[in-house]
């Protein structure tokens, strides 16, 4: 489908939801908000143009049309969770350019990588470390990880093709893997996590704060990060299991690295300093956002970042453009009233049903659905925000619904080969096949979903959370 005929589409969209009937109980300015945000989610499915360019022409489009006012149009670009996000790719920004990212993994592939699970294993732990900096799991599965992950294969002679389950493929499959639940663990581990904060916040009125979220995440998180590369271990295992030659590989890679650098140790430094700020927020009451701007100038100040690599980060600024786009038209969408209508009409159609089988049913329909989708940020962007108001409405505690479909929205890049940014990096290297692919991905979802929704809920209700 060429661009011009998925543009048209989108067009065709907005105007029928524009023209037709407004439903009873809503007001014209808030339905025809709804065709521009509807229009405006089809595009970044089908993107007829880039990201960030349909969420301009969806914010202007409600201006030229007087459906908001200028001010009301642009004010998602104000909210603190864009420049969070800004703040955490420049972050992952310094992670690359530095090296240390790949520093970290190397140095534990060297202390613990004697054997192919435990080679798993400790590529798995360099990806959990690096996360709460890198907001992409792009970025940081694709970006820092993929390169040490596919340098491993080829120094065992294991290439795409006859000796691919030599060790390649499993390492492949284990680090693509286990990054979806890592990316959940954190509020800045993955793209989508804050814009979901804030659709939370105003869709059930809720706070998910960087330590709310990773205190809630960690029982969950880490026993899927424990199981996922033995279960993967078991059900498509590697034909090599004795590794000692990735700890020489390793020791190799960081004598060619040489000593850690100053640029290195500042970034250690303010790493494990926003850490700890951020989760000591709500003693030292400083917005994570803050924070992570204060990081971002040290960086700058002592030249770790140059102002060119700041302006130059372009996926920091995409990210700023649709994500500031679409928290404006979905906070605008709540104040004009459609989302609590939309959720009080939904559950009206469930009168009768509790609240138990409704959000299992919403859990599984959300999370299967990105069947459908080649973006998490474009899934949860559509559908989270409506999964939740009626998840709210239908009884459903608030932060038992919001947490999980947050959690949600990262395991489902296992799914398939083009669920996320990554999968086409990992998949491309032909390693591992289509079949093997979406057979270990819906396995493990289903591993995921047990630990996350199961153990997850039963976390959440222990810590108080619901």
């Amino acid at each position: 489908m060429t661009r011009l005929n998925r543009g048209f589409i989108v067009m065709v969209l907005l105007a029928v939801l524009w023209f037709i009937p407004v439903p009873s109980g809503l007001s014209v300015t808030a339905w025809h908000l709804f065709a521009i945000f509807a229009a405006t989610i089809c595009g970044f499915i089908l993107q007829p143009m880039p990201l960030g360019a349909v969420a301009l022409a969806g914010i202007t489009f409600s201006a030229l049309t007087g459906t908001l006012k200028p001010a009301a149009a642009l004010a998602g670009f104000s909210n603190t969770t864009i420049w969070l996000i800004v703040s955490a790719f420049l972050f992952a920004k310094g992670f690359i350019k530095t090296g240390l990212g790949r520093r970290i993994a190397y140095k534990l592939i060297a202390l613990f990588g004697s054997s192919t699970l435990k080679l798993g294993y400790t590529l798995v732990l360099s990806d959990f470390i690096i996360s709460p900096a890198t907001p992409s799991n792009t970025a940081r599965s694709g970006g820092i990880m993929f390169p040490i992950v596919r340098s491993l294969a080829s120094a065992f002679g294991s290439e795409p093709g006859p000796t691919a389950k030599k060790i390649g493929a499993y390492i492949m499959v284990t680090s693509f893997q286990a990054d979806a639940s890592i990316a959940a663990m954190f509020l800045t581990a993955c793209a989508p996590n804050p814009l979901m904060a804030t659709l939370a916040t105003q869709t059930a009125g809720i706070d998910l704060s960087w330590g709310t979220w990773a205190l809630a995440a960690i029982v969950p998180g880490l026993l899927s990060i424990l199981i996922i590369p033995y279960f993967i271990y078991r059900v498509y295992p590697p034909e090599i299991k004795k590794t000692p030659e990735a700890q020489v590989i390793a020791r190799q890679e960081l004598n060619n690295m040489g000593v850690m650098t100053k640029a290195e140790k500042i970034i250690s430094c303010v790493f494990i300093g926003a850490l700890l700020l951020w989760s000591t927020s709500q003693y030292t009451r400083l917005d994570a956002t803050i924070v992570a701007l204060l990081g971002v100038t040290v960086m700058i100040m002592t030249e770790v970042l140059t102002w060119k690599d700041v302006i130059s980060e372009q996926g920091a600024w995409d990210s700023m453009m649709w994500m500031g786009a679409i928290i404006g038209l979905a906070d605008s969408l709540n104040k004009e009233g459609f989302v609590p209508w939309f959720a009080k009409s939904v559950t009206g159609l469930l009168d009768g049903v509790s609240w138990v089988p409704t959000l299992a049913v919403l859990f599984i329909v959300y999370l299967y659905s990105h069947y459908a989708f080649a973006s998490l940020s474009a899934h949860a962007t559509a559908m989270y925000a409506a999964f939740l108001a009626v998840a709210v409405g239908a009884g459903a505690p608030p932060y038992l619904a919001a947490m999980g479909l947050a959690v949600l929205s990262n395991l489902m890049a296992g799914l398939t080969h083009y669920a996320t940014g990554a999968a086409p990096i990992y998949f491309g290297t032909g390693f591992i096949e289509q079949k093997d692919w979406w057979r270990i991905g819906f396995m493990a979802s289903v591993v995921n979903f047990v630990l996350w929704i199961g153990c997850g809920a039963a976390w959440w209700k222990f810590i108080g959370l619901w």
